[in-house]
């Protein structure tokens, strides 16, 4: 039996294991998209196929691409990354597998567009730092959160955060949706 100077130390090595699994899990997903995973590319084809289509008229000279949203960037249904500017998807609170569509113009700039989000839900957890990135550990597991929503936010490490995940399958990244400030 435990004794009772001992149940945190039990606690914390419960959540220390729960968020190496998870640590574990993306970094096989990283292999897998690094490796250039075909069913990734396969998976995001199906989910676009599903969507109605959208009228979408290409005016002379631009193109339109639509994928699905990585947490950083918007991986077409070409198998091709498009990097997502921070500040868009900090703004529009962007999670894993949200839908975009992406127009390139004649002179090459790039318009996103959400077109089709995943089911959510909100968690609470709180935001630490480690060597310049910024994190939130909420539910046992560390979210990767962007830059742009932290300065945004003008969020400190140890403040409380809500944040935006997918409501099902595991994600690396999540949104700032609010801050709850810690007290000075």
């Amino acid at each position: 039996m435990a004794k009772a100077n001992e149940i945190p130390k039990i606690a914390l090595l419960k959540e220390t294991l729960k968020s190496a699994e998870a640590s574990l899990k993306t970094a096989q997903d990283l292999v897998g998209e690094l490796a250039g995973d075909k069913d990734f590319v396969k998976q995001v084809k199906e989910r676009l196929k599903k969507l109605p289509k959208t009228e979408t008229k290409a005016e002379v000279g631009q193109r339109v691409v639509e994928g699905v949203f990585d947490g950083e960037n918007m991986v077409g249904d070409d198998g091709k990354k498009y990097p997502v500017p921070a500040n868009y998807a900090s703004k529009s609170k962007l999670v894993e597998g949200d839908l975009l569509k992406l127009t390139i113009a004649e002179n090459g700039s790039f318009i996103y567009k959400q077109i089709g989000p995943v089911a959510r839900r909100m968690v609470r957890g709180v935001l630490i730092e480690e060597n310049g990135e910024y994190r939130v550990m909420a539910e046992g597991k560390d979210y990767k959160v962007i830059l742009a929503s932290v300065t945004y936010y003008r969020a400190k490490p140890g403040d409380e955060v809500t944040i935006v995940i997918p409501e099902t399958g595991d994600s690396v990244w999540a949104a700032i949706e609010n801050v709850i400030y810690k007290s000075e």
